[in-house]
């Protein structure tokens, strides 16, 4: 049986992703070093299966999706490398990709004024409250100029979740549910990054395991989400 490439895309992501988390979680040196293999093919891989589907070509959240996630690649790149300088240009890549899924998600969004209102945008800024300042101090703590950039960074970070919640009635259902449920799940996984870098004194497996875990599942859902929008 022939798989669309669309589909086969989506398994070699999936294949990728299970592999790269569990390198992720393992104590291993050797396996962080394969991290250099199986990491950096992640988003091209998954930007691979949206482009490829047929049915996301009419979708408005395409271009957006695709542009937000290239940048998440570069993300992905740079933390491969440790230190403050490649935080901060990992940080900055994702915050450029956030702002492309908010412009997605906004010009086919509700008014501004209903989004406020919601109690899922209210949610996220309540997690917002109660986990942004709290990283950004401890940030600061181990160097003074981290401190604003994980603010900022958190701040984009939760107007991505809270703008996903907002997209209009014309969006299909499907492509709703997993465009938030992707956003969430991103929202998940960098505030869990954010507390094993900057709260946690010693290394958890386990939690490296979770943060990639939720980020590739996050990042693929917001794909299937914008392919969704299409059909």
């Amino acid at each position: 049986m022939h798989l669309p490439t669309s589909r086969t895309m989506c398994w070699v992501y999936a294949g990728l992703a299970v592999v790269d988390s569990l390198l992720a979680g393992s104590r291993r040196p050797a396996a962080h070093r394969t991290r250099y293999a199986t990491k950096p093919l992640l988003m091209p891989t998954l930007v691979a299966s949206l482009v490829t589907d047929r049915a996301a070509r009419r979708s408005p959240l395409r271009t957006s999706t695709v542009v937000a996630q290239l940048a998440g690649w570069g993300g992905d790149l740079a933390l491969l490398r440790h230190g403050t300088k490649p935080f901060v240009v990992g940080a900055g890549s994702f915050a450029v990709g956030h702002a492309a899924y908010i412009t997605g998600f906004r010009r086919h969004g509700r008014r501004r004024a209903e989004l406020v209102q919601s109690t899922s945008a209210r949610t996220v800024a309540a997690a917002w409250l109660t986990s942004g300042p709290v990283l950004a101090v401890a940030a600061g703590r181990k160097e003074r100029a981290l401190g604003p950039a994980v603010l900022g960074y958190a701040t984009i970070l939760a107007a991505m979740a809270a703008t996903a919640t907002g997209l209009r009635s014309d969006v299909p259902p499907a492509a709703r549910r997993s465009t938030v449920a992707g956003a969430g799940l991103f929202l998940v996984s960098d505030t869990m990054l954010g507390v094993r870098k900057f709260v946690l004194r010693t290394e958890t497996p386990r939690l490296e395991f979770a943060v990639m875990a939720t980020y590739t599942a996050g990042q693929y859902l917001l794909a299937r989400g914008a392919a969704r929008a299409g059909r």
